[in-house]
């Protein structure tokens, strides 16, 4: 027989009544059967919306722009002309 691995585990209390900060047993009970799962389920699809909520979905970036950047940037793109996006927008340049 293989050996299993053991998944890490924690406690979980239900409050003994519903408050900002959890909820009964009954709350999760009926939450549960709203949504056609388990009380496990239903607290995990908890913690993920949460963490969807509250958690950055995406990867830190590699912090502000330095001034060498800005100076690559500003040779790249042509000089000159200023003209905002909404007037680029709205009077699109005409072709010769």
């Amino acid at each position: 027989m293989a050996a299993k691995t053991a998944t890490p585990q924690i406690a979980f209390r239900y409050r003994a009544v519903d408050s900002s900060s959890g909820v009964t047993r009954s709350t999760a009970r009926r939450l549960a059967a709203e949504l056609g799962v388990d009380e496990t389920q239903a607290i995990h699809i908890a913690l993920r919306k949460l963490a969807v909520k509250v958690l950055p979905q995406y990867e830190p970036d590699d912090g502000p722009v330095t001034a060498a950047q800005i100076r690559r940037i500003e040779k790249l793109v042509p000089q000159g002309t200023k003209r905002s996006i909404r007037s680029s927008l709205i009077n699109p340049p005409t072709k010769a």
